[in-house]
């Protein structure tokens, strides 16, 4: 089973789609982002003798969480590997309480997409790092095209489709 795990990442269509739900991940985590900023605060205490139900947090991802053993058998690299991209502030897992890390479904989604840089574009830490960072720009242009023209929304659209061609080795 584990062989065909490994050889359904190694299909371009597979890895194309993992980059797509990265650059959507980034794209949503921007938006919750910018409307927790821009929503009232609720600057009012609760009653103390009123129960509370603890909910999800607003920070923490949507899915599953892995510990970075589980993390590192998903995408087939070694745990070392995953606390050098975290020194180096390639990922950002979340933690427990007990200092565990945590690694949500995006963070899942961007070690993949790590992993396609380094192997598959022979792209060293600081390129990956570079493009990572082009990611969140565009993610960034992408939520502020929503209130422009929609001719200039298809035009960036088009870039955006060829920047992820190029980040696929296309």
């Amino acid at each position: 089973m584990e062989q065909t795990t490994a050889m359904q990442f190694d299909d371009p269509s597979t890895r194309r789609r993992t980059v797509q739900s990265l650059f959507e991940a980034i794209v949503t985590t921007r938006q919750r982002r910018i409307a927790r900023e821009h929503s009232p605060r609720q600057d009012q205490p609760q009653p103390s003798n009123s129960p509370t139900i603890p909910g999800p947090a607003e920070d923490q991802p949507e899915g599953g969480l892995y510990i970075i053993s589980v993390a590192a058998r998903i995408v087939h690299m070694h745990p070392q590997t995953l606390r050098k991209y975290e020194r180096v502030g390639l990922v950002r897992p979340s933690r427990t309480d007990g200092m565990l890390r945590l690694y949500s479904e995006q963070d899942i989604a961007k070690l993949r997409m790590i992993k396609h840089l380094v192997d598959e574009l022979r792209l060293n830490l600081a390129g990956v790092e570079l493009a990572l960072a082009v990611f969140d720009r565009l993610s960034a242009a992408r939520s502020d095209v929503a209130q422009t023209p929609p001719a200039l929304a298809r035009a960036f659209e088009r870039a955006s489709q060829e920047i992820l061609q190029l980040l696929h080795g296309r």
